[in-house]
């Protein structure tokens, strides 16, 4: 596994469960980390690397991904002369993708870049002109005719379509999810601000559009306070804490910042809310329902359309806050039953055994 840093984020808390539960399928599972900078507890006997650059010439981002690839190069030499050759590489995130596709020693044919999040969103938003054709431009470099998971089809998709990348070899494989644990966690001592609360899990990220969820929890007239569980830069925070206040909703709504056990908040919370603009999986969609509490999201590109399904469907609302509103509404007053979900498919040996089947794929390529 390589992946840029591991500080606390929804992909890199992927990357530590897949290293768990390979390693206790008992596989021998080495972690390069191209940043020193790790808010997860790592499991035992994972081979953690940092690899770190400690280049500071003036000009050092304009060689950065060549150095930095030569780097992960000698890393992946050394642990293959010790520990024998890597069958099947993952990168996650793309800024390590970018490296990764430059690294000699590592084969294509056994290397996979996961991809976590819908690029278009995120890349070419806001783009326009050569500007967005240059971007579109890296983006095929690094993937193009060259193996690709997707946390959801959705990812895949955009890839393909909205820039125009053909793949050599493509597999779906959501994230997995320690059902035990998490249920186990969720019962952890917690006293909630209030016996009923809305709850929102995320970074103060634009993408997670915490806008659109303070509007449309001011259009609820809900009293029940709305507690927004995560942290982002000061001024991402005040810009939110002064539209609470320009709402008149500032006294219900509770910046209670990062919890590392935000399970034990999915339990005890009446409604779970996701505002984004995308969402390349929505970890937080399966991991409140196996906490018991219904949840809404918008219908955005990724992984929540697919992931609400039947009766779970009346929890996607369109993209605006009079619809969340109103879809926050109905869960909050009517929510689904969800004592009949199967999970089984998200347990994190089922998703592993599904990351080990690429290698049998390769194989019998080859």
């Amino acid at each position: 596994m390589v992946i840029d840093g591991l500080p606390g984020g929804g992909a890199e808390k992927v990357v530590v469960t897949l290293v768990a539960g390979l390693l206790a399928a008992g596989h021998r599972v080495s972690l390069f980390s191209l940043r020193r900078v790790c808010e997860y507890a790592l499991p035992a006997g994972v081979d953690y690397q940092v690899i770190e650059d400690r280049c500071r010439h003036p000009l050092r981002k304009l060689t950065e991904l060549r150095r930095r690839a030569r780097q992960l190069d000698n890393a992946v030499q050394v642990a293959e002369r010790t520990g024998g050759e890597f069958d099947l590489v993952v990168s996650h995130l793309h800024k390590t993708d970018r490296i990764v596709r430059r690294c000699a020693t590592l084969r294509a044919d056994k290397t996979w870049f996961c991809l976590h999040g819908v690029f278009s969103a995120s890349y070419l938003k806001h783009r326009r002109g050569v500007s967005r054709w240059l971007k579109v431009r890296k983006i095929q470099r690094v993937y193009q005719q060259r193996n690709v998971t997707g946390v959801s089809a959705c990812v895949l998709e955009d890839l393909k379509s909205a820039f125009r990348v053909r793949l050599r070899r493509e597999a779906v494989i959501a994230n997995p999810f320690d059902i035990a644990a998490i249920k186990t966690l969720a019962q952890a001592p917690l006293t909630p601000p209030a016996s009923e609360f809305i709850l929102h899990v995320g970074r103060f990220h634009e993408t997670k559009r915490h806008d659109r969820l303070l509007q449309a929890y001011a259009l609820t007239n809900l009293t029940i306070p709305l507690v927004l569980l995560g942290k982002g830069s000061e001024e991402k925070t005040a810009a939110l804490r002064a539209q609470a206040k320009a709402l008149g909703i500032e006294q219900r709504v509770i910046f209670q910042g990062f919890s590392d056990n935000p399970y034990a908040w999915m339990a005890r919370a009446s409604l779970l809310v996701v505002s984004s603009d995308s969402e390349g999986f929505g970890n937080v969609l399966i991991e409140s329902m196996l906490c018991g509490t219904p949840v809404v999201s918008t219908r955005c590109p990724g992984g929540p359309v697919s992931l609400l399904q039947g009766e779970l469907a009346r929890g996607l609302a369109d993209l605006n806050p009079v619809s969340l509103a109103n879809v926050m509404l109905e869960i909050y007053q009517q929510p689904p039953d969800l004592t009949q979900i199967d999970f089984t498919a998200f347990d994190t040996q089922r998703v592993c055994q599904q990351y080990l089947s690429l290698i049998s794929a390769d194989s019998a390529e080859r």
